[in-house]
């Protein structure tokens, strides 16, 4: 399906989630600026992106600086012109039981899940303000709904950006539109960077059965696919085959 193109801003999108989601809004016709640290992995990308007969750039980027995610945004609205959607997908999950006192990751975890996001809308709004429209899509998880052992961080940062994507949604006069997708176990990296042992041989056996990414890419490309007059709010994207 080929629709209306418009410029998507993506965070994350080295790999995982943010990297299917560049791929399939690529293929729909979008025009692309990625953002992530690993450059060599966004090169890649945007060259088979160009390859394919898409539109894609990307910039070296840190959802945690404030300064960098602006620099980002900026970058994206000098090249194309606009920016009509921020997918704000970063995000880390090093789970530990709140014993453990994990107090580094726990930080890495608010500054990434939380200020990440708030740094985009800090960068995006303003300019979806003066173009008179614009879409954001933060990306959350079921803990955004539910908390588990080992989770509890992780789940709290889900919690706040399901809070302030509602907070935004309802702040908004109809021309910015907020979604909120919530993938259930999707295949990515983001257990790799579980070190607590206990927590990362659970995470094994939770993510038995597991989305492809590109399932959670076909949520957001929907999302972004409707008209200016429809704001898809929140989806939630789970295995058929599991309760998680």
């Amino acid at each position: 399906m080929r629709n209306e193109a418009k410029v998507v801003a993506i965070t994350g999108a080295s790999s995982g989630i943010g990297e299917a989601t560049a791929r399939r809004l690529a293929a729909d016709g979008h025009r692309l600026f990625l953002g992530a640290r690993r450059t060599d992995r966004l090169d890649a990308l945007g060259q088979e992106i160009g390859e394919a007969g898409g539109t894609a750039a990307f910039r070296r980027l840190d959802v945690t600086d404030a300064a960098d995610v602006r620099a980002f945004v900026a970058a994206a609205r000098e090249r194309y012109g606009r920016v009509d959607v921020l997918v704000n997908n970063a995000g880390v999950m090093p789970l530990s039981p709140l014993d453990a006192l994990k107090v580094d990751e726990w930080d890495r975890m608010i500054d990434v899940n939380v200020r990440g996001v708030l740094h985009g809308i800090a960068a995006a709004l303003p300019v979806m303000r003066a173009q008179g429209g614009g879409h954001f899509v933060n990306v959350a998880s079921v803990g955004a709904y539910e908390v588990s052992p080992t989770a509890a961080v992780y789940c709290a940062t889900k919690y706040a950006v399901r809070a302030i994507s509602e907070g935004l949604r309802q702040e908004s006069d109809g021309t910015v539109r907020v979604t909120l997708v919530s993938p259930g176990v999707t295949e990515s990296e983001l257990a790799e960077g579980i070190s607590d042992p206990a927590a990362r041989e659970a995470m094994k056996a939770y993510r038995a059965v597991a989305l492809p990414a590109s399932a959670i890419a076909g949520a957001i490309a929907y999302a972004v696919a409707q008209p200016t007059e429809v704001d898809v709010n929140e989806i939630v994207v789970r295995p058929a085959a599991s309760a998680q």
